[in-house]
């Protein structure tokens, strides 16, 4: 799936309106450290990228989430 445009929209909770926690600050650093650049929404996050750099770095957000007391991840992947 080489060269393949994707869209990963991702939500981390516990979700406190305003007041992103470390598990959350966790997740957008975990793709920022693959050169992605993350949409950091209210409810949300979105990352628009290759599917390489994406995909790789899909493992380490939600590693990094659940590492810094993520109580669940959502991922939504999809091609753009």
């Amino acid at each position: 799936m080489v060269g393949v445009a994707l869209r990963l929209e991702f939500t981390v909770e516990p979700f406190v309106e305003g007041e992103p926690g470390p598990h959350v600050l966790a997740a957008v650093e975990a793709a920022r450290a693959f050169g992605l650049e993350v949409d950091f929404g209210p409810f949300g996050s979105a990352i628009d990228g290759d599917d390489e750099p994406l995909l790789d770095a899909l493992d380490a957000i939600a590693r990094a989430a659940m590492a810094a007391g993520a109580t669940r991840v959502s991922l939504q992947l999809s091609r753009r």
